[in-house]
């Protein structure tokens, strides 16, 4: 009987969780869902492989409105689906590793002592990318858990990437560098590339991972050279709610002269600027479409502006790059926002073949004409078949 892995994903208030099926070549999706609203009003959500919803309900109102009781309704729905089958492994996305974790590693109690002194580099997600695991092990001691970091992939960049123009202490005392993020995201992509196109596989790859949080990626060879996030998941670009790269003078000024306060600036930086901040509308971007506003398309064309500024920055740090991939929210489904960073490309090559990129798809498809210099694809992402993928590996290592 096939053995299954679950992968969890865990923020301040909800738990995202994939349950993938062994035995084939790759892990195959069984189910996926999450619990939501965890300290307001708990909900739980779960569908199958083909997204056709199994339950959507309010969790049991004399349970504690926590992650511990979130968990343990998540892990009774599953068992009363699984057909008796047993969980094999569990595999956790975190979003910082540190100095320490540049690879996925099986969790004990020395790596949750190691991953507790990361929660200062992430303060806004460590805790709650770390706490599941304590109580997974508690419900459930006999399956092992692994650990994979988002920032591990981004490892392996030069270290002129990875430094800040500080003096070296602070890198090397208090591990403030350029981490980067959506390194699974960009894992994955990675590992399909070949299937899709082998020459850009082996060359140079610049990586679109446009959604909520946004960044991108220059690869050489599958390997990581620059990203667009630093320290942490706000440098870059402009995403959703997140401001990305401002003069860091501003947050003197902000507290100076406009007497903010540290909570108040993170708010504004954080959930309050990016899409949402200059539209005034909405960080979704369909809604920002949809709008006659001027301030809407006034962010769409900033938000692609950014990409295009970095495209070309993560070119210079490759000496050029051989293909474009859309992946993510926006990448893969707004064709608007891709047309509009194609179109500011052509200087470089970029042809955009308007008929493929207007289809609705799922699938991974080239968007570019034959002419195009420089090929440009969407293709989907998948961190949780990733983190899966690392799971089997680990333990079975």
């Amino acid at each position: 009987m096939s053995e299954l892995v679950l992968v969890i994903n865990a923020g301040s208030s909800s738990i995202k969780f994939s349950l993938f099926e062994t035995g084939a070549a790759d892990p195959v999706l069984l189910f996926k869902g999450l619990a939501d609203g965890i300290y307001v009003d708990p909900k739980f959500v779960a569908k199958d492989a083909a997204d056709n919803k199994l339950v959507s309900e309010s969790m049991p109102a004399d349970m504690p409105k926590n992650h511990d009781s979130a968990l343990r309704h998540m892990l009774a729905w599953l068992n009363s689906h699984i057909n008796g089958r047993h969980i094999a492994a569990i595999g956790h996305r975190v979003v910082h590793g540190g100095l320490n974790f540049c690879h996925p590693v099986r969790i004990t109690e020395e790596v949750l002592k190691g991953l507790d002194e990361t929660v200062p580099l992430a303060p806004l997600h460590a805790p709650h990318n770390i706490m599941p695991m304590r109580v997974l092990a508690q419900l459930l001691p006999n399956v092992p858990q692994v650990a994979c970091f988002d920032t591990a992939f981004h490892r392996t960049q030069p270290e002129l990437e990875q430094q800040y123009a500080l003096p070296y202490e602070f890198s090397e005392q208090h591990g403030i560098r350029r981490y980067g993020f959506h390194g699974l995201s960009y894992e994955y992509i990675a590992s399909v590339l070949p299937t899709i196109d082998a020459k850009a596989a082996a060359g140079r790859t610049v990586v679109a991972h446009l959604g909520n949080g946004s960044s991108m990626a220059a690869l050489l060879n599958g390997v990581c050279q620059a990203t667009t996030m630093g320290f942490t998941a706000l440098e870059g670009l402009p995403m959703g709610t997140r401001c990305g790269t401002i003069d860091p003078a501003l947050v003197l000024h902000f507290m100076s002269h406009l007497k903010m306060d540290v909570a108040q600036i993170e708010e504004l930086m954080y959930k309050k600027s990016g899409l949402l901040g200059m539209s005034g509308i909405s960080s979704d971007m369909r809604d920002l479409h949809a709008s006659k506003d001027p301030h809407a398309k006034f962010a769409v064309d900033y938000f692609a502006h950014r990409v295009v500024r970095e495209a070309a920055s993560l070119a210079a740090a490759m000496q050029g790059f051989d293909a474009l991939v859309f992946t993510a929210g926006i990448g893969e489904n707004d064709d608007i926002a891709r047309a509009t960073v194609c179109n500011e490309l052509r200087w470089m090559g970029v042809e955009l073949n308007e008929v493929e990129n207007a289809k609705r798809s799922g699938e991974p498809r080239c968007i570019s004409l034959p002419s195009s210099r420089i090929p440009v694809y969407i293709i989907p992402t998948n961190e949780e078949l990733m983190i899966a993928r690392h799971a089997l590996k680990c333990v079975a290592a």
